[in-house]
């Protein structure tokens, strides 16, 4: 079997159509989207108009679940997407579950238990740094998660793999549409991958065991960095030019 794993697409549709049209490419059984799909100053109508009719597993990030909360308090990424979708897109997001199991494959977007905790990242002095075993262990504590030999997850926007000692593989593939952000929650600190390229992941089971591969795809990033610089969004202009913040 092999899942293609996205994540934080962002409303990055170019980043988008290179990243499936990879996918086509390496063939796959089953396509998997764990969230954050829309939420920036992009295209948040255009990609889901391109993705919704795919009928991808697909689960709720955190930005989705924001972005349907009160308009007159929504950070400026999530207002954008809310103004920008019709109500039948809002409908769909509304739809989406925050975990999913295919089989024994769990489909996070932060950890089982929480869509803002990173599952395989702590922050150390400013940044994200990998976690140790025990760390993930103990995040990975929810009845969905117990018996699953592949979790899937996103929110860092940080590729990463980790193979737990039972067995159990961990694997955030990246972020589709947005290499790098900075946020002050829970307190001050960067993500940034130092490439513009769209990142996703391909999982292989081999002999019974999950094979993962972390992959990035290059694609005409400065379309999007020009769309987030004329949405007066610089932040975003220079991290999906540069892969890290300004």
């Amino acid at each position: 079997m092999r899942i293609a794993a996205l994540s934080d697409i962002h409303g990055n549709l170019p980043a988008l159509e290179a990243v499936l049209a990879d996918i086509a490419r390496r063939g796959c059984d089953i396509t998997v989207n764990l969230g954050d799909i829309v939420s920036g100053p992009l295209w948040p109508r255009e990609t889901l108009e391109r993705l919704a009719p795919l009928a991808l597993p697909t689960i709720a990030g955190n930005h989705e679940r924001q972005l349907l909360g009160d308009p007159a308090t929504l950070a400026p990424s999530d207002a954008h997407a809310r103004q920008a979708l019709a109500g039948a897109q809002l409908d769909w997001i509304r739809a989406l579950p925050p975990l999913l199991r295919i089989d024994d494959v769990l489909l996070c977007h932060g950890t089982p238990g929480s869509d803002i905790e990173y599952l395989l990242d702590d922050i150390v002095d400013g940044h994200l740094a990998a976690s140790v075993p025990a760390v993930v262990e103990a995040r990975l504590d929810h009845p969905l998660a117990l018996d699953a030999t592949l979790v899937l997850c996103g929110h860092s926007h940080t590729p990463r793999t980790l193979r737990l000692a039972d067995g159990r593989v961990a694997c955030n593939p990246g972020s589709v549409g947005l290499p790098a952000f900075a946020t002050g929650r829970p307190v001050p600190h960067r993500a940034a991958t130092g490439s513009a390229h769209a990142r996703y992941a391909m999982l292989e089971r081999v002999g019974g065991a999950w094979q993962p591969r972390l992959l990035s795809v290059a694609y005409a990033e400065e379309r999007a960095a020009a769309r987030a610089g004329a949405r007066g969004r610089p932040d975003w202009a220079h991290a999906l030019r540069h892969g890290r913040m300004p």
